[in-house]
């Protein structure tokens, strides 16, 4: 694992914004509550205060783990595995984060093959296939359940569950895929969002302290975002600033978003240099 580190100084116009039309829901990730942000908030900048550098950009391993049926369905190419990372490197290198293919793994199993999270089949099939540190991406693909396009962990959970560590993507929503509105890879970049510890940007809704999801720089949502609203839409009149919706941490088209903010790559940091960083 390849670390920079930052020393610590002493201290489709037209469409309503929530009209979701799509045969999708974006992502299986909870939206914690207020008291849950603000716990978790707490534990993260504790550990800080014994962390001597923080981790300002690295280059991350990917293991894939391609699930598919017993008739072959959900195969993936080298070639879609590879245009994938190449998305994630588009999306990251401004917060000097890289993603490089270490390893692939193909798995037949017709029940891990439409997992949906929190289920048997995705513990099973993780605590199998699951390698490497908490500093490492464990990718699976599969036709997952649910009507969902993935779903993911956050940096904190992996204390507690190192195995169920990792991001799950609709195999057809990778670059070129069947997932009409949803196959340029940013599913993938969106759960690796989570992954390194942002939130959805309408998390809490027009209420909660920086639009709920931490980050200053993303003004307030009152819901998600589907498919492509029209430049200017402000779903919270009373908070400053338009809906993120060009944002990957919303739930728009892939075409659609193509976005971080530097408040989000400074929570990546922290939360990075936290719980994952050499762990």
């Amino acid at each position: 694992m390849m670390y920079k580190t930052l020393a610590i100084a002493a201290g489709l116009a037209g469409v309503s914004a929530n009209e979701h039309v799509g045969p999708f829901k974006r992502c299986g990730v909870r939206d914690l509550t207020h008291e849950e942000v603000e716990a978790a908030e707490a534990h993260r900048n504790g550990i800080l205060q014994g962390v001597q550098e923080r981790v300002n950009g690295a280059t991350i391993p990917v293991h894939f783990h391609v699930i598919t049926n017993t008739k072959g369905d959900g195969n993936m190419t080298q070639t879609s595995l590879d245009a994938q990372i190449d998305v994630l490197n588009a999306a990251y290198k401004p917060g000097n984060w890289q993603y490089k293919f270490s390893s692939v793994d193909y798995t037949a199993d017709n029940d891990w093959y439409v997992m949906q999270p929190g289920t048997a089949a995705e513990t099973e099939a993780k605590h199998k296939l699951r390698v490497g540190g908490a500093d490492e991406l464990n990718l699976y693909t599969a036709n997952i359940g649910g009507g969902l396009l993935g779903w993911a962990t956050f940096p904190k959970d992996y204390t507690s569950d190192p195995k169920m560590d990792g991001v799950v993507i609709l195999y057809s929503s990778f670059p070129g895929g069947s997932a009409a509105h949803y196959n340029e890879g940013d599913t993938g970049t969106h759960e690796v969002g989570h992954w390194m510890g942002l939130y959805h940007t309408f998390q809490g809704g027009c209420k909660e302290r920086f639009g709920g999801d931490m980050v200053e720089d993303t003004p307030a949502e009152a819901q998600a975002n589907y498919e492509c609203p029209q430049e200017g839409f402000d779903s919270c009149p009373d908070q400053p600033g338009n809906d993120p919706f060009h944002n990957f941490m919303d739930y728009v088209y892939d075409s659609c978003m193509y976005e971080f903010t530097d408040g989000q790559f400074a929570r990546i940091t922290e939360e990075f240099s936290a719980y994952r960083a050499g762990k």
